[in-house]
């Protein structure tokens, strides 16, 4: 790589690792954060949850006006926002300023991830480069989820909850001071005007999908999860409907008659989708099973960073000599094997983390390849638009996941589990809510020995699933890939 594209490459990484850091930052601060506002539990539900939502939906928007006004104008307006949207945070004094805070985070947040990913495009046109790039772009962002929570638990020990969302600032200002001198601007030279109702659609759609399966995994399939997830559906097809009579619609549906186009996407479905089904099931073994404190997990999740970084950012570097159907079939059958020995794993933590690292390791070479596919496989002007929808995917993925994963496993645990007489089934559904009632039995050790045998039969289960969904994926990646030549996408 030349000194230059380089140079932007490590700039583009600030608003990645940020957004990414964001996504789990609060998750320690939370007792100290309840102590200080006193949200009600709804409040408390929003507070976590408002950023990821808004990140999910906005991506497909902010995606495309990148396209429009230029990708690296969007990203250093986004920076701007950015920092002023962490101070506000930073500072907020009740719930509801918290959670419009976090609101404008999720917002401006989702501008800065397909415009670093279309500026990855615009950086590199050596093919061999540009999926090098991508691997970084996917060791970073995945190392951000693992560092958030770390970093976040410990600045506690030394300042306020607010201090976690100031970290964003300083990066932000270094952003907009370098990225003018080191990031080229591009755009679609023919954009049109964009259309407020496919922007309004999307949003709608994206959120219910997300917001029903989330639903799904904390409560079960109840009617509001489904009608959440039917009525995010049906606004999604109507959206779809319409960008086809569109002059220019807000996607682009020619992206996909590339078969590659659409193998990657359903890649990167299939493998968010296990990585965070399973990855809901460690982090409670580890704590809950184990015994460990939040930090200490925190730490025994770093194996499947560190294993993470190193796939992302070597895989991607056979591209050029192993056909991507092979490398991508290849990757994602070894993440099925990582599912398959945590379906193994006992209450110790040696098989687990193993799991978990093989899972995490394959699943950002999965995405660093399939993100080089969708990504580069798009002409240059439609760069943030094929970003958009990469996101999208992967966001999609994580929610499908948790919900399928998480659904698939508590039933097990449930059915596990057999309760003394005399105790209500209604807080036996967590293997948290089964322990708090054990601490108030006689016998609360042989019951917290059977919760936590049936939590490990509920993760087995879990893993199992995960590996069903992996293996699909492969086959899908080997066979119809084949079977269906990659189509060149016509350019406007």
């Amino acid at each position: 790589m030349a000194a230059r594209p380089r140079l932007g490459l490590v700039v583009l990484m600030l608003p990645t690792l940020l957004v990414s850091m964001d996504m789990f930052v609060l998750h320690f601060a939370v007792p100290e954060l309840s102590a200080d506002l006193q949200p009600s539990a709804v409040e408390l539900l929003w507070i976590v949850d408002i950023y990821g939502f808004l990140v999910a939906g906005s991506l497909i928007t902010m995606g495309t006006l990148g396209d429009r006004i230029g990708r690296r104008r969007l990203l250093l307006m986004g920076a701007a926002a950015f920092a002023g949207a962490s101070v506000l945070t930073a500072f907020s004094v009740s719930p509801a300023m918290l959670i419009v805070a976090r609101a404008l985070l999720g917002l401006v947040g989702a501008s800065l991830l397909p415009s670093t990913l279309a500026l990855i495009r615009s950086l590199f046109d050596d093919e061999r480069e540009r999926g090098a790039a991508f691997g970084v772009w996917v060791a970073v962002f995945t190392s951000g989820g693992a560092i958030g929570p770390l970093v976040g638990g410990v600045m506690l020990e030394q300042f306020w909850w607010g201090a976690v969302f100031l970290l964003g600032v300083p990066a932000m200002v270094l952003l907009l001071v370098l990225g003018p001198m080191l990031l080229p601007e591009s755009r679609d030279p023919d954009p049109g005007r964009l259309d407020l109702a496919s922007t309004a659609m999307s949003l709608f759609a994206v959120l219910g999908i997300v917001y029903g399966l989330k639903r799904v995994a904390v409560d079960g399939p109840d009617m509001v999860a489904v009608l959440a997830v039917v009525a995010g559906l049906a606004v999604g097809v109507v959206f779809l409907r319409r960008q086809r009579i569109l002059t220019h619609p807000l996607i682009d549906l020619t992206l996909f008659r590339a078969a590659r186009f659409n193998l990657a996407l359903v890649a990167q479905l299939c493998t968010n989708a296990a990585w965070a089904g399973t990855y809901l099931f460690v982090a409670q073994h580890l704590q809950l099973v184990a015994g460990l404190s939040p930090l200490v997990a925190g730490l025994w999740t770093l194996p499947g960073v560190a294993t993470g970084i190193v796939t992302s950012t070597l895989v991607p570097r056979l591209a050029g000599r192993v056909p991507p159907d092979l490398l991508l079939a290849g990757v994602m059958a070894v993440s099925a094997a990582g599912c398959v020995v945590l379906a193994t794993a006992g209450p110790g933590i040696g098989v687990v983390v193993a799991g978990a690292a093989i899972i995490m390791g394959m699943a950002s070479a999965v995405v660093a390849v399939s993100t080089d596919v969708i990504v580069g496989s798009a002409p240059p002007e439609r760069a943030g638009a094929a970003s958009s929808v990469s996101e999208t995917s992967s966001e999609l993925g994580i929610a499908f996941g948790v919900a399928l994963l998480g659904a698939a496993g508590a039933a097990a645990f449930r059915g596990a589990l057999v309760p003394p007489a005399g105790i209500p089934e209604s807080g036996l559904g967590t293997l948290g809510g089964a322990l708090d009632i054990a601490r108030g039995l006689a016998d609360d050790v042989a019951f917290a020995d059977a919760a936590q045998a049936a939590f490990l039969t509920g993760m087995h289960v879990a893993a199992w699933v995960g590996a069903a969904v992996m293996a699909a994926g492969s086959a899908s990646a080997l066979v119809v890939w084949r079977r269906t030549p990659a189509a060149t996408l016509p350019s406007r």
